[in-house]
């Protein structure tokens, strides 16, 4: 998954993203959608690992164009 989000370097980039994964998760699991119960870890939606870049060179139009490229499940 792919998100491009502005935020404030106050916030650790680490705890900004277990923030987004645990709302997330909650937000899913209230849903109550089924078809998500294949791809659990362990019980638990997100895996415990992420990957954070920070985009300060390039262009927000290659960022986003690079995102919008990326392949997409079947």
């Amino acid at each position: 998954m792919h998100w491009l989000i502005t935020y404030t370097p106050k916030v650790a980039i680490s705890c900004l993203v277990n923030r987004l994964k645990g709302v997330s998760s909650s937000l899913i699991r209230k849903k109550h959608y089924p078809t998500f119960e294949w791809a659990l870890w362990g019980g638990n939606l997100w895996s415990p690992s992420n990957f954070a870049w920070s985009a300060g060179g390039p262009p927000l139009s290659i960022i986003k164009q690079y995102i919008e490229q990326q392949n997409t499940p079947d």
